[in-house]
């Protein structure tokens, strides 16, 4: 009976340590926390224009869809410059109209002080063919009236029209030359059109601009209302009708819905054989008896030193450490979370306790 009695606790004694070194491989295979916390996507919803809000169709922890008005920005303002964007546009295609057509202006002018140019040429050959028939002409009867020849009234005559012959030829040159500085005042008053028109059509440098100032303009009376970028749960909303929304500071949150993950922190001990891709197994403090399937997406790969920053009076911080006792660093591993189960909603920062069949 005594052996019987030894027999049964040296077996409940073997079956205990049994149990404990199954628990100990089972825990040292599939690594396990209760360090893990709820995670997603927070959006800043962040106004692009300043205003008084005139329209909030949403409460606090509301659930909103993509597109849904989020909140209106008073948008009297925007309108008024939208509309003074327009009339400077319109005012710009007038101004490059009146330019085009002094660019045309001026084009004919020069077109006009070419032509001038070719008939004072000619003008000019003529006038030197004549100037040199009639200077011919009176040096010739210069000597046969000396002779008696011809009679003075003759010579008379030839020695006039060989003065009216130099002063056409002196006048047509004239005129040539006056062309000519007219066709440069032209040409350069061609250039100065043609520089304040600028490019031609959608290129026109003065009608990019304002063709963008009315883009601008449309972009910021669009931008009065604001609308949930994605499928979420509207969060800590303290907004109120009449509050001054400011451009570039955010003005709520908004929870992704569609992009919870769990953050599990393991001992650096445990994660030497788990590998993106391992099954996961979550069970959220709030429904502890409901598990979660999941995988593994990634394993973290460094963490924040903390010995060594800076301190008091500028001074490093060093953390007390036990050189008999060396503690595990905790690295951060992301579990990317199947199907929920029904009836359970995930929320950011609650707890949960993750279970890794690593290698699997």
């Amino acid at each position: 009976m005594r052996y019987l009695k030894y027999l049964l606790t040296t077996s409940i004694v073997l079956i205990a340590i049994a149990a404990v070194l199954y628990k100990y491989w089972d825990y040292m295979t599939n690594p396990w926390t209760r360090d893990g916390q709820v995670m997603s996507y927070v959006i800043q919803v962040t106004p692009r224009v300043t205003g008084p809000i005139i329209k909030l169709p949403i409460k606090d922890n509301q659930i909103v869809k993509v597109g849904d008005l989020l909140f209106e920005i008073d948008p009297r303002t925007f309108k008024v410059s939208l509309d003074q964007a327009h009339g400077n546009y319109d005012q710009t295609l007038d101004d490059l109209e009146a330019l085009s057509k002094q660019v045309e202006a001026a084009t004919a002018s020069v077109e006009q002080f070419k032509s001038a140019i070719t008939e004072a040429k000619s003008a000019v050959k003529a006038t030197n063919s004549q100037f040199r028939d009639a200077k011919a002409k009176f040096k010739r009867n210069r000597i046969l009236v000396t002779k008696g020849t011809i009679s003075k009234q003759r010579y008379d005559d030839l020695r006039m029209q060989y003065e009216v012959a130099g002063a056409n030829k002196t006048q047509s040159s004239a005129a040539l030359l006056a062309a000519k500085s007219a066709l440069l005042q032209s040409q350069a008053n061609l250039a100065q059109a043609k520089a304040s028109l600028g490019a031609l059509g959608d290129e026109n440098a003065r009608l990019r601009v304002a063709k963008a100032a009315v883009d601008q303009a449309v972009l910021n009376l669009e931008f009065t209302q604001v609308r949930a970028s994605v499928d979420g749960y509207v969060t800590n909303l303290t907004l109120q009708l009449g509050s001054q929304a400011v451009a570039n500071k955010a003005a709520l949150a908004l929870v992704d819905m569609n992009t919870f993950w769990i953050d599990a922190y393991f001992r650096e001990t445990l994660i030497g054989k788990m590998r993106a891709g391992d099954e996961a197994l979550v069970t959220l403090m709030s429904y502890p008896d409901t598990p979660i399937k999941g995988t593994v997406d990634s394993l973290g790969w460094g963490l924040a030193q903390s010995d060594g920053s800076t301190g008091y009076n500028l001074l490093p911080n060093i953390n007390p450490t036990f050189e008999w006792i060396r503690l595990a660093q905790r690295i951060p591993v992301r579990i990317h979370l199947d199907k929920l189960p029904a009836g359970v909603e995930l929320r950011i920062g609650t707890t949960a306790s993750v279970l890794v069949r690593a290698g699997q």
